[in-house]
C-alpha cells in the first residue's frame, strides 16, 4: 500500500497544474450540475421504498439508459456481494463461484465486454476458482466478490454509451461509487453486524461494517472513514465427470475382446476403417466434497474540500483485501487413460439412444482419491483524487488523477492424486444428475494406495491502471452545453506460475500409509472415501524428499500485455423542442489512440526466447443519444452510437510453436495483432411514469457486432505474424523436417498461421420489460407492500468455424441467456420491512464445438430465491435477518446438447444471516 500510494502522490506531481489536485464528473457536485453525466443529483436515502424512488428520479433524469441502485438498498437487499445486488437491475445476470456472484453479464453479452469503475476509474480484479469455472481470472473481468457490498452508496449500470464515457464496452458500464462526506448532511455513524450460518459448512461466520462521517469548518471540509470484515464458510458438494469422451477403449466388453464383436463394436467403436469412437462415457466420474473459508476485508476513505462555492477538491482511497482457502477431494474411476482402460473388463453396461453410456461396470479398473489445496488472495486498491472548478457561471472544469491495482497471488496450489489399481467399480447415470458410483470396499480402505502425481502450481495475476482525465463544459447558451476533454490511461498485465520439475516423481516412494490418510468424508451422504491428510502427507513428503518441494518457472506461463490509451472527445448537450414536444440529448465523437505491447516466453523451438510484439490502433466512435418527452408521464429514449471491447488478454499473448511435417509449415500461438471487437448499437424505450414511484418501460435494444474472435489458420509469410520470431526459429524447423531451403524461405514462403483473428461477428437483438410500484391504491395493510420487476430477452447467433475458417456451427453466444427476469415482492412500513426476490437466468452455451467430440458444451438455468426482513425498534436500531439461496441452486454444467450429459453438478447450501444496524 505505501508503495502504491508514493506512486500515486509522483501521478499527482506530474499532473501538475493540469489536475490541480484531481478529479472527474462523477463527485456529488458534478452530478447535479452535469445532465451528460447522466447520474444528475446527490439524493439523501433514508429506507428501502426512498432508495427506490431517487434511483427512479436519476433514470428519469438520464440522458442515456441508465439504471442505479442506492445505499439503502444496497444494504437491505440479500446479498453477498456487490454481484448479487447487481442482478436486480434488468438485463443484468450473474455467474455465480462458491454459492455467491462473481461477474456480470449484460444484455446477452458476457463478462469481457463489461467495464468496471469505481470512483470513476476504470479497474480489474482477478481471484482464483475451481477449473471447473476456469482457475484464475486473466482477462479484462472483474470479479465483483472481491468486495462485501457494505463500502458503497451508489451502483450504476449504463447500458448506452455517450462520447463523454470512456469506451472499452459493448455490454455495459459500471460505476461503482463509495460514499463520501459531503453525502451527509450531519456527522454521521453507522456500524452493523451479522452473524452468518452455511447449513453445509455448519459454521457461524462474522459479519461487520461501520462508517463515519462528519464536516468541519461551516461544512468546507469533510472526512469519511469506512471498514468493512466478513467471513464466509461454504462446502460445496456434488459430482462431476470432467467431461464425456468416447475413446480409450476397452480391453474386452462382456469377456469378449474380438474388435468386431457387435458389443464391442457399440462400446469401443468400429476399428476400420477409421475408428471414429464408440459410446461416450465418462472421463472421471467422481464424487466432489469442496470447502471455502472465505475472509474479505474492506477498507474505504474519503476526504472532501470546498474552499468556496466554485471549488471543490476530494481524495477517495478504497482497498480490498480477499482471502480464501479452498480444499477439493474426489473420488474417481479412471476412465480418460487407454492404458487403464485397454486393461479393463466392461462386464454390464447400458447406451441410451444418444450414445451415451449411462450405466457401466468394470472389472479391473483403476480409481484415484485426488485431493487439492489452493491458498488464495487478492489485493485490490484504488485511490483517485479530483478537482471540481467553476472558472465562471457558464465554464467549469473536472479533473481526476487516480491509480488502482489488482494483485492476485496463489502461492499453494498442492494436487496429491492417490490410485488404486484392480478395483471394481461401476457408474450409474439413470436415475439424475449425481450418479450412483460404487467402488466396493476400496475407495474406504486407508491401505493400499500408491501416489500417482504430486503438483505444485503457485501462479500470480497482477493488472493496474494508472488514469488522468481532464474535462471542460462551457454553456453556450440555456439550452446548450459544449463539453470536451481528453483523457490517458495506462493497463499493465501479466501473469506468471511455476511447478515441479517432474510431477509424477513421488516423494513417498509407492508407499503410502494409513497416518497419511483421513478417514473418509461424504458428500451429500452420496459417498465417502479415503483422502490426503495435507500435513500429515506434506510432512512426511517434505522428510522424505525436501528437494521434491522445489518449484521453477514455467514459462509457457509467464506472459503481460501493456496498453497505453490517449482519448480526446467533444459533446454537445442540448436541450429544445419539436413542436410543442420537449426533446433533451446529446451528440459527439471520442476519438482513442492505443499502443500496446505484449510479452512473453516461447516454448518448445523456441527454447525460452523471449518473444514480443507491438500493434497500435485508433478508433472514431460517435454517439447520438436523445429523450422526447411525450407528455408530463411518457419518456421516449433513442440511441445511437459505435462502440468497442479491446480483445481478451488471452488472446493477445505472443506465444508460438513453430512445426514443420511434410509440406505442412505450421505457426500456432496467439495474435497480439487483433483489433477491438467493434459494433453498431441501437437502443430504443418508452418509458411510462403511470403515478408516484412507479414506472412501466419498454427498451428494444440492437447491436450490429462487427468481428468476434475465433481460433483458425491464415496463410501468410513468416514474418507478418506480428510474433518477431527468430528466422532461424523457422530455417531450423525446416532443417529438422528435412525440408529443402527453397520450401521453407522465411521470406518468400507461405506458412500457415493458427491463431486467434477477427472473425465475422453477429447480429444482437433483444428488449426489456420493467415495471416498478408500490401498492398505495391498496387498502389497510395492503398499500405497504410493493414490487420491483423486470424481464429480458436477448436473441443472438454466430457462425462458429473450425481450424480452417469452415463453419461448423451456428449457436448463441458463449454466455448469453436468451430469457432473464427478476422480481421482488415488498413490504415496508415504520416498524417492519421484509422481501422476497427472485433472480431467473436461463441455461447458456460455453463451448462450441464441445471438446471431446462432444456438440456443445454450457450450463443449465438457474432461479435464486432470497429474502430479507428487518425490525425497526428505533430510529436508531435495526435488527435484521436474511436467507439466500432458499431452493440450494444447483450450479449444473453439461457436454452434448442432446446427450445432456452431466459434467458438474454441485450445490452450496442455504446461507442464513442475523443482526443489528445501529445510526447515529
Amino acid at each position: 500500500m505505501v508503495v502504491k500510494l508514493q506512486r500515486f502522490v509522483r501521478k499527482m506531481t506530474l499532473a501538475g497544474a493540469a489536475a490541480s489536485a484531481a478529479a472527474i464528473l462523477f463527485s456529488p457536485a458534478v452530478l447535479a450540475q452535469n445532465d451528460d453525466d447522466e447520474t444528475i443529483e446527490e439524493v439523501t436515502v433514508t429506507g428501502f421504498r426512498e432508495s427506490l424512488e431517487a434511483a427512479l428520479s436519476q433514470k428519469r433524469s438520464a440522458v442515456g439508459s441508465v439504471d442505479s441502485i442506492l445505499a439503502e438498498d444496497i444494504a437491505d437487499f440479500p446479498d453477498n456481494n456487490l454481484a448479487e445486488s447487481l442482478q436486480r437491475i434488468s438485463g443484468v445476470s450473474i455467474d455465480r463461484a462458491a454459492g455467491e456472484g462473481r461477474n456480470v453479464t449484460v444484455r446477452g453479452l458476457n463478462s469481457t465486454f463489461t467495464r468496471t469503475l469505481v470512483n470513476g476509474m476504470e479497474v480489474t480484479s482477478s481471484s482464483g476458482f475451481t477449473d471447473a469455472l476456469n482457475g484464475a481470472t486473466n482477462n479484462r473481468t472483474f470479479d465483483f466478490n472481491t468486495f462485501d457490498s457494505d463500502l458503497f452508496r451508489q451502483l450504476t449500470v449504463r447500458k448506452t454509451p455517450n462520447a463523454q464515457t470512456e469506451e472499452g464496452s459493448l455490454g455495459a458500464t459500471i460505476e461503482l461509487q463509495t460514499a463520501r462526506p459531503f453525502d451527509f448532511d450531519e456527522m454521521t455513524l453507522t456500524a452493523s453486524a451479522q452473524l452468518g450460518y452455511n447449513e453445509n459448512a455448519e459454521e457461524a461466520d462474522p459479519r461487520v461494517a461501520v462508517l463515519f462521517s462528519n464536516t468541519f469548518a461551516d461544512g468546507t471540509l469533510g472526512i469519511l472513514a469506512g471498514f468493512s470484515y466478513s467471513e464466509r464458510n461454504v462446502v460445496e458438494e456434488g459430482a462431476s465427470s470432467v467431461r464425456w469422451d468416447n475413446v480409450n477403449d476397452f480391453g474386452s466388453v462382456l469377456g469378449v475382446s474380438d474388435p468386431d464383436d457387435d458389443n464391442v463394436v457399440e462400446v469401443n467403436g468400429p476399428e476400420t476403417p477409421v475408428d471414429e469412437g464408440g459410446a461416450f462415457r465418462p472421463r472421471l466420474p467422481r464424487y466432489d466434497y469442496y470447502t471455502n473459508s472465505i475472509e474479505r476485508t474492506g477498507f474505504n476513505f474519503a476526504l472532501q474540500f470546498a474552499p468556496s462555492d466554485n471549488v471543490e477538491l476530494g481524495l477517495d482511497v478504497l482497498t480490498s483485501k480477499h482471502e480464501a482457502k479452498r480444499d477439493e477431494r474426489f473420488i474417481q474411476g479412471i476412465m480418460n487413460n487407454n492404458g487403464v482402460n485397454g486393461g479393463s473388463d466392461l462386464v454390464d453396461y447400458e447406451i441410451d439412444p444418444t450414445n451415451t453410456m449411462l450405466f457401466g461396470s468394470v472389472t479391473n479398473g483403476r480409481i484415484h482419491s485426488e485431493s487439492r489445496r489452493d491458498e488464495l488472495s487478492t489485493d485490490f486498491s484504488v485511490i483517485t483524487a479530483y478537482a471540481n472548478v467553476d472558472f465562471s457561471d457558464t465554464f467549469r472544469m473536472n479533473a481526476l488523477v487516480g491509480t488502482s491495482e489488482s494483485e492476485f497471488e496463489n502461492p499453494v496450489q498442492t494436487s496429491i492424486n492417490l490410485m488404486r489399481n484392480g478395483v471394481d467399480w461401476s457408474w450409474d447415470y439413470r436415475d439424475g444428475r449425481i450418479p450412483d458410483l460404487n467402488f466396493g470396499s476400496a475407495a474406504d480402505d486407508l491401505d493400499g494406495w500408491d501416489t500417482a502425481s504430486f503438483r505444485l502450481r503457485p501462479q500470480a495475476v497482477n493488472n493496474s491502471f494508472d488514469t488522468v482525465k481532464l474535462d471542460f463544459a462551457v454553456d453556450l447558451n440555456d439550452a446548450m452545453t459544449l463539453n470536451f476533454g481528453a483523457s490517458t490511461k495506462t493497463f499493465e498485465f501479466d501473469q506468471s506460475e511455476s511447478r515441479r520439475d517432474d510431477e509424477s516423481v513421488d516423494p513417498l516412494g509407492v508407499t503410502v500409509v494409513p497416518t497419511n490418510l483421513m478417514q473418509t468424508l461424504n458428500a451429500g451422504g452420496v459417498g465417502s472415501w479415503a483422502s490426503v491428510d495435507f500435513d500429515a502427507y506434506l510432512a512426511a513428503a517434505m522428510q522424505a524428499d525436501p528437494s521434491a518441494f522445489e518449484v521453477f518457472p514455467r514459462t509457457a506461463n509467464i506472459w503481460g500485455v501493456e496498453e497505453e490509451t490517449a482519448s480526446l472527445y467533444v459533446q454537445l448537450d442540448f436541450e429544445t423542442s419539436v413542436g410543442d414536444v420537449p426533446l433533451r440529448g446529446n451528440i459527439g465523437v471520442r476519438n482513442i489512440d492505443t499502443d500496446q505491447t505484449s510479452i512473453s516466453f516461447g516454448a518448445d523451438e523456441l527454447e525460452d526466447a523471449i518473444v514480443t510484439a507491438t500493434h497500435n490502433y485508433d478508433e472514431l466512435l460517435p454517439s447520438l443519444n436523445l429523450v422526447w418527452e411525450t407528455s408530463e408521464d411518457v419518456l421516449v429514449r433513442f440511441s445511437w452510437a459505435t462502440a468497442i471491447s479491446r480483445a481478451g488478454l488471452g488472446f493477445l499473448r505472443p506465444n508460438a510453436n513453430v512445426s514443420v511435417s511434410g509440406g505442412s509449415r505450421t505457426i500456432s500461438g496467439g495474435n497480439p495483432q487483433l483489433e477491438p471487437t467493434k459494433a453498431k448499437t441501437y437502443d430504443l424505450a418508452v418509458e411510462y411514469y403511470f403515478a408516484e414511484e412507479s414506472l412501466l418501460s419498454m427498451a428494444v435494444f440492437h447491436k450490429d457486432i462487427e468481428t468476434f474472435v475465433q481460433t483458425f489458420g491464415q496463410s501468410m509469410l513468416y514474418n507478418e505474424t506480428g510474433l518477431n520470431i527468430p528466422e532461424q526459429v523457422g530455417i531450423d524447423a525446416c532443417a529438422a523436417a528435412g525440408q529443402p531451403a527453397s520450401e521453407c524461405n522465411t521470406t518468400t514462403a507461405q506458412w500457415e498461421f493458427r491463431a486467434p483473428f477477427n472473425a465475422p461477428g453477429g447480429d444482437l437483438f433483444g428488449f426489456e420489460i420493467g415495471y416498478q410500484q408500490p401498492f398505495t391504491f391498496l387498502p389497510g395493510f395492503w398499500s405497504n407492500m410493493g414490487v420491483y420487476a423486470n424481464f429480458t430477452y436477448v436473441d443472438a447467433e454466430l457462425d462458429y468455424i473450425d481450424q480452417d475458417g469452415v463453419v461448423i456451427d451456428t449457436q448463441n453466444f458463449l454466455g448469453l441467456s436468451q430469457t432473464a427476469h427478476n422480481f421482488t415482492l415488498y413490504y415496508e412500513d415504520d416498524f417492519f420491512m421484509g422481501r422476497l426476490s427472485l433472480a431467473h437466468r436461463d441455461g447458456f452455451l460455453t463451448n462450441v464445438p464441445g471438446r471431446n467430440s462432444n456438440v456443445l458444451e454450457g450450463t443449465h438455468a438457474t432461479t435464486n430465491l432470497d429474502a430479507s426482513m428487518s425490525f425497526n425498534l428505533s430510529d436508531s436500531l435495526k435488527l435484521t435477518a436474511e436467507i439466500l439461496n432458499i431452493t440450494d441452486e444447483a450450479d449444473d454444467q453439461w457436454v452434448d446438447q442432446s446427450g445432456d450429459r452431466p459434467s458438474f453438478y454441485h450445490t452450496s447450501g442455504r446461507q442464513y444471516y442475523v443482526g443489528a444496524q445501529f445510526r447515529y
